[in-house]
């Protein structure tokens, strides 16, 4: 169980820091406007505090499973529980927390950056395999 939690630590620590971030009043935060409402500096933290997450599960899911199948279930199941905790966030935003709204635009947000730190963690494991190939 130690090892466990060592892990996954890391993970578990920034779903905190998201669960924090989401619940205080979007008033805390300054405003910044773009000219690319679709790229709105509120949607991209969304992409990258989700990347992040799924990111980080995925390295505590890593050490255990070396059945590349095993592995694969995991990683999925990695990205999905991170894109219900999206989901869950912005309930929480439209029914518990006190001067936020949840979005359905923000909750993409959150499933496009899971994607994305999935992304992400194959396009690092691809390369970190081709310069150990090379080597």
């Amino acid at each position: 169980m130690p090892g466990m939690i060592r892990r996954f630590w890391p993970a578990m620590t920034w779903a905190i820091l998201i669960l924090i971030l989401t619940g205080v009043p979007g008033s805390y935060f300054p405003e910044v406007r773009s000219f690319w409402q679709w790229a709105s500096p509120d949607k991209i933290v969304h992409l990258l505090i989700f990347g992040v997450q799924v990111f980080l599960i995925i390295l505590g899911f890593k050490p255990q499973y070396l059945n590349s199948k095993q592995r694969f279930k995991f990683v999925i199941g990695a990205t999905i529980i991170t894109i219900l905790y999206g989901l869950v966030t912005e309930l929480l935003q439209s029914y518990v927390f006190i001067g936020r709204d949840g979005n359905i635009f923000d909750f993409l947000a959150d499933a496009v950056g899971a994607f994305l730190g999935l992304l992400a963690y194959y396009l690092l494991k691809m390369k970190k395999i081709l310069h150990q190939n090379i080597n």
